[in-house]
């Protein structure tokens, strides 16, 4: 059992003032695999005050230098990327294929970091106005569960290139993760201060972090409960506040669509990280007169997934992070069932040959409408909902009635009308026919799905003030 008692402060490991132990778990067989210490609020101080009095010079350091910075961690971080793949799988439960992106994804935007910074102007003469962008100051940088390492090297990379220091609060149940990617930041070699990481619960070390005057800004992924809480804490000291929040990403399947060449589509949209994904598109939208259809190809498409065991190749489908995640989705399940949704595939309780593990039957509920809780609120979990529309007019106002945007897809032949609807759907982002990701565009949510944007030149600016010079 591995025991992590160390936090990092001010370029060290330091044990915390805090002295709660928490239990990690293997969601695959419910044993509690290790336990990490978590830090206070007291600790939140002292690494803000840290990171404060590292920003000065950090803020002022060249171009070249934030790019050698940015590139040693890099370095530091592909190389442990193998060490990176065993405790998400571990800790997680992650299947392979996904585990081995979420495994090579952190040290991906960091690259991606260094090569919008590469590209960034921080100058602009407008008029007789020289514009500078300056960073803001200590950003407090809170992660979750779901792809712990890539959010942490994904928001610091970007307040590094920008020149802030930051204070993480990472997801404490996924502490493994982050203790591996915390010794790649330590053997980059950046001066003390510039980013410290403390574990801790997000009532507690977030909390500290969304109080404290001294943070200028908050980027946070997570639920729009929590995230409306951090705006409202934030605005005592009017922070710069960049939120991802939750999703109930509509997939509009078009009535000229071949059913079986888009379900590899449908199904990898809705179930994407098992479920557990903020962007998962869980409403799907099927043209009426052609939903018995629909039906019959997506029951056939379900049935050659595969749930269980993470290290298994063929695995398509991991366990929830937790047994309040588990909890959480069967009783999402059960409420489709009450509300008249007809149950297509799946169902309660663990996929059949499965004894133990936080595992889910990948489910499928149709004869559903968008007033139902099922189709309304994130499951975060292997649950879709298919709800029937006569028309495109139709299609786009049940995509837009939802208090989310996050993302969406849309399913057809005829991309010129996939295009139209596409621009009809309040969204942040849009897929046509696609799951690719581009990440030199900007990403993040309409409504309740966040404020916003990260990646490329627009994640830059969120860590940036203008300021006007007029000689």
């Amino acid at each position: 059992m591995q025991r992590i008692e160390h936090i990092y402060i001010n370029g060290e490991f330091v044990l915390p003032h805090g002295e709660e132990w928490f239990d990690l778990h293997n969601p695959s067989t419910e044993d509690v695999i290790g336990q990490v210490r978590l830090g206070d609020a007291l600790d939140a101080q002292h690494a803000i005050a840290a990171a404060k009095a590292a920003f000065p010079g950090w803020s002022r350091t060249t171009l070249d230098e934030r790019i050698a910075a940015l590139q040693r961690l890099h370095h530091a971080v592909a190389a442990r990327e193998e060490e990176l793949l065993q405790a998400i799988i571990l800790e997680y439960g992650a299947p392979a294929v996904r585990g081995r992106w979420m495994a090579t994804y952190p040290a991906d935007v960091i690259a991606q970091a260094i090569d919008a910074l590469q590209a960034f102007d921080f100058e602009e003469q407008v008029g007789m106005a020289k514009v500078i962008l300056t960073p803001v100051g200590v950003a407090g940088l809170i992660t979750p569960w779901n792809s712990n390492a890539g959010f942490i090297c994904n928001k610091l990379a970007t307040a590094l290139a920008a020149g802030c220091t930051a204070v993480i609060k990472p997801s404490e149940m996924s502490a493994l993760q982050t203790q591996v990617l915390l010794g790649a930041l330590h053997e980059a070699g950046l001066p003390p201060g510039v980013f410290n990481i403390v574990n801790g619960r997000g009532d507690v070390v977030g909390e500290a972090i969304a109080r404290h005057r001294d943070v200028a800004k908050i980027s946070f992924t997570g639920s729009s409960a929590v995230g409306q809480h951090l705006l409202r804490t934030g605005a005592d000291t009017l922070k710069r506040v960049t939120l991802e929040l939750g999703g109930k990403s509509p997939t509009v399947v078009l009535d000229d669509a071949d059913f079986p060449a888009i379900m590899p589509l449908v199904l990898q949209a809705g179930f994407l990280n098992s479920g557990q994904a903020c962007i998962a598109g869980t409403r799907i939208l099927v043209p009426r007169s052609r939903l018995a259809e629909f039906e019959a190809v997506a029951k056939a498409g379900v049935s050659r997934i595969q749930s269980g065991d993470p290290r298994d190749p063929a695995t398509d489908i991991g366990p929830m992070v937790s047994q309040k995640q588990w909890e959480r989705v069967q009783g999402y399940i059960r409420i489709g069932q009450e509300e008249g949704a007809r149950l297509l595939v799946g169902g309660e309780g663990r996929p059949q040959g499965l004894h133990a593990g936080w595992f889910v039957q990948p489910t499928i509920f149709t004869d559903a409408n968008n007033r139902m809780r099922i189709a309304r609120e994130e499951i975060f979990g292997p649950v879709l909902t298919i709800i029937p529309y006569e028309d495109d007019a139709e299609a786009i106002r049940i995509a837009n009635d939802t208090d989310y945007g996050l993302s969406a897809l849309v399913l057809g032949k005829d991309l010129e009308r996939c295009g139209s609807i596409a621009r009809q759907i309040d969204s942040g982002r849009v897929l046509i026919n696609t799951l690719a990701h581009e990440p030199r565009a900007p990403f993040g949510g309409f409504k309740r799905s966040g404020l916003g944007r990260e990646m490329g030149k627009w994640g830059m600016n969120a860590y940036l003030e203008p300021k006007t010079l007029i000689a």
